[in-house]
């Protein structure tokens, strides 16, 4: 398993992360973008494709690929490597992805549709709605809000997280995942005053969601989301369901013995769930986010809150300058060329992918088909590939 990395310090300070490569399994990279030149500007096309290239060439992944949304809509896509290391197949044009983590934004964005619609308060306990679920051990839901939960300030411990080889093919309940969290202490006595970032608040959230409607998480989110902005390649995982529709690229992983890329594309994703569980293509990712910023999935007022963020620092105190903004399951990221970018990022073994949009419209989701890589800075060089993307062309 890869290590979640943890990141604090609205008022209470920073831990260093475990390692800066290392990331989430269904979580967010814990490391920063190191800036781009944004001197050194080359036309959009050749700067994304040239990005992807060097991911693959610098050994990053097996493959990788990109969706480009500009102001105008006008979308273009990017493939470099391959999506089979046995067959070298090409990586296939908008291919079908595990997005992880990016899962999280739907999820936040079903509660605060719920809050449109005066069903939740952002500043209800959850106790409230969840009677009786946060209790014990330190955890006490009475003081736990909505949004603490959805801005990572509850001081909910991230559940256990062992090797994809562990448990792959195992099914997990949300109650699995939360009695594992629950047997730990709270990151924080007090909640809503320290940042950590952690897969067990989307899990309650994801119960909040189905409490308060009736409905799984899973049916809410296609019908109030997926269906209302016709994102007709992202879906919810079906029970038991550990494959991904085709067309895909394989997603990889080093073997942790011999370090050689192992393919890992089937796996049951039931151990993200509402914080990682879904599936989707890059174009799909960046159409959800021009839904959002457009006003169609929930009131500007409500996109005002969810990107009222808290400073998150990834790199801990390897990189005390490093501050990205952590909202209500949303990250904006300060890009190197000037302005904020808002979106999200996941990782789960096999796929590592980054999305955002600008505040002019423009949308760029970058994905490789590894979420680990023998090479050192690997993530670094993706999230700069990221940030020259989403530079390019402005």
């Amino acid at each position: 398993m890869h290590t979640i990395g943890k990141s604090t310090g609205i008022r209470t300070g920073r831990r260093v992360t475990a390692a800066l490569t290392a990331v989430a399994i269904v979580g967010f990279a814990a490391v920063g973008v190191r800036l781009a030149d944004p001197a050194a500007a080359k036309p959009a096309t050749d700067t994304v494709q040239a990005g992807l290239n060097e991911l693959v060439r610098a050994g990053v992944a097996p493959g990788a690929l990109a969706s480009v949304r500009d102001r105008n809509g006008r979308v273009t896509h990017y493939t470099a490597g391959v999506a089979d290391l046995r067959t070298r197949a090409k990586v296939p044009t908008d291919g079908y992805i595990r997005m992880a983590s990016n899962t999280k934004m739907f999820t936040a964005v079903a509660v605060l549709q719920l809050v449109d619609d005066g069903v939740i308060s952002l500043d209800e306990p959850v106790e409230t709605y969840l009677p009786g679920l946060v209790r014990g051990n330190g955890f006490d839901g009475r003081t736990i809000t909505v949004r603490h939960v959805l801005e990572q300030t509850s001081g909910l411990p991230d559940y256990d997280l062992p090797h994809v080889f562990e448990w792959r093919d195992r099914y997990f309940e949300a109650r699995d995942l939360l009695d594992s969290a629950f047997a730990k202490e709270p990151t924080s006595p007090v909640p809503g005053t320290t940042m950590d970032y952690s897969n067990t608040n989307f899990i309650l959230a994801g119960l909040l969601v189905q409490k308060v409607t009736g409905r799984p998480i899973s049916e809410v989110i296609t019908n109030r989301i997926i269906d209302r902005v016709g994102l007709r390649k992202t879906y919810w995982p079906g029970v038991g369901d550990q494959g991904i529709r085709k067309p895909h690229a394989n997603g990889y992983l080093p073997h942790p013995e011999t370090g050689k890329w192992t393919e890992i594309t089937r796996l049951d994703p039931s151990i993200g769930g509402a914080a990682g569980q879904m599936i989707s293509t890059p174009s799909d990712l960046n159409r959800f986010l021009v839904a959002l910023q457009d006003g169609k999935l929930i009131k500007p007022a409500t996109l005002a809150q969810m990107q009222t963020s808290n400073p998150f620092y990834p790199g801990g105190e390897a990189l005390p300058d490093l501050v990205w903004h952590y909202g209500l399951g949303t990250v904006g990221f300060d890009l190197s060329c000037g302005g904020r970018a808002w979106g999200h990022g996941g990782d789960i073994d096999g796929y590592s992918s980054r999305t955002a949009i600008t505040a002019d419209g423009r949308a760029v989701t970058l994905v490789v088909t590894a979420d680990s890589s023998p090479v050192p800075d690997g993530v670094f060089r993706v999230l700069d590939a990221f940030d020259a993307a989403l530079c390019a062309g402005r």
